[in-house]
């Protein structure tokens, strides 16, 4: 997809939005299996920092009390979460560079972007769903059941104006 390069302000991160991203249900769907992955790791990266990060901040504030093998462990929770911390920023850059948006961290919500009525929306899948079912106004976040005649012609073509 060509993208605009000359849309960016003097205060824009170095990397462009994706913001012109469109995608058809057909190519969100077979890019499922793949964002499926992504999203577990995104997930699992961010259960093992809800995991060390407790322990992380309990032996910070004891770090001056702390026996060797306390400090031993401090060190290593450290740099387990800086892995981890890596680990998801890389998954998290893989999603944006797919021109896909997390729409809700805790539960995993993926967005793939689309234009609906002239309008920006997302289809929208999350892990534990069989597939893409559900779409709505990226202004919105209840989502709508993708109709029926979108599923049969499967294009985004259909989704232009009514």
């Amino acid at each position: 997809m060509n993208g605009s390069t000359g849309n960016t302000a003097s205060n824009a991160p170095e990397r462009p939005e994706r913001r012109d991203t469109v995608m058809s249900l057909v190519t969100a769907r077979r890019m499922l299996p793949l964002v499926e992955r992504v999203v577990r790791d995104i997930l699992d990266h961010q259960k093992t920092l809800d995991r060390l990060q407790p322990e992380q901040d309990r032996l910070d504030r004891h770090r001056r009390d702390l026996v060797w093998q306390e400090r031993q462990r401090r060190y290593q929770v450290r740099d387990e979460v800086g892995v981890t911390e890596h680990h998801l920023r890389g998954a998290l850059d893989e999603l944006h560079g797919l021109g896909l948006a997390l729409l809700d961290a805790d539960t995993g919500r993926i967005g793939f972007p689309t234009i609906v009525n002239d309008r920006r929306a997302f289809f929208s899948w999350q892990p534990g769903e069989d597939g893409i079912r559900s779409w709505h106004f990226v202004e919105e976040s209840a989502c709508r059941p993708i109709p029926p005649a979108w599923l049969k012609a499967g294009d985004i073509s259909l989704l232009g104006k009514s």
